[in-house]
């Protein structure tokens, strides 16, 4: 899943961009209104986050823009510090699909994401596919090659992750973070959570997916360089 995230706070920006990454989603940023606009109309992106104070162009021109303009339905959440109803209202009539106070929690931003992505979807099916490696994300059903794969709970975590990334390569730190939080068990747990993986998902089948890159992190693509 790919997300814009249209803030002109710096602190507020980069802890998005930390949290939503280590969720697994692909996030691009902008720092004011007329560069979220153009990314927005130019990208493709599966959701939106926008702040409504910014530089340029406010929020809710970009957001009315985007829908009049430019035709695109991309789910919206708007981000304000402004509560009053007529606030509220008119971020909905602009086009928003959601709308959160400042401050907020980062698990209530990620929650909201997840909650309109799902209405934006239909309540279709959530795949994940690298090659021929799939895994449903409602039913935690993993597969290569049409074959049954059985993973254990933090191995289809660490493989969601994986996955969501694919092809880029995933820092072992970030890893880390996703599987354990703050409360990483210790430095080879990780290493062994990683083997484990790789028995099930590359050892029976001819062609390797999950790469190491030495010091850095682990990549799940095709060919180790993510081409």
């Amino acid at each position: 899943m790919r997300i814009l995230l249209v803030e002109d706070n710096h602190d507020i920006l980069a802890n998005m961009v930390d949290y939503l990454e280590l969720k697994g989603y692909v996030v691009d940023c902008a720092r004011d209104g007329l560069s979220g606009l153009h990314l927005a109309t130019s990208e493709h992106y599966d959701l939106i986050v926008l702040d409504i104070m910014l530089p340029g162009l406010d929020g809710y021109s970009l957001c009315r823009r985007l829908r009049e303009e430019a035709r695109r339905d991309t789910p919206v959440i708007f981000l304000t510090a402004r509560d009053s109803l007529d606030d509220r209202l008119q971020g909905f009539k602009s086009g928003a699909d959601d709308y959160l106070l400042k401050p907020f929690a980062l698990s209530e931003l990620a929650a909201r994401i997840e909650a309109v992505l799902r209405r934006s979807q239909g309540g279709g099916k959530r795949i994940l596919q690298v090659a021929d490696l799939c895994y449903d994300l409602d039913t935690l059903e993993v597969s290569r090659g049409g074959k049954a794969l059985k993973l254990n709970p933090i191995g289809l975590k660490l493989l969601a992750v994986l996955m969501q990334k694919s092809p880029h390569l995933v820092r072992r730190e970030a890893l880390e973070e996703a599987l354990w939080g703050d409360d990483c068990p210790d430095s080879d747990s990780l290493r062994s959570h990683i083997h484990q993986l790789r028995q099930v998902i590359d050892k029976p089948f001819s062609n390797p997916l999950l790469h190491t890159q030495h010091g850095l992190g682990y990549r799940l693509a095709e060919s180790a360089d993510g081409v």
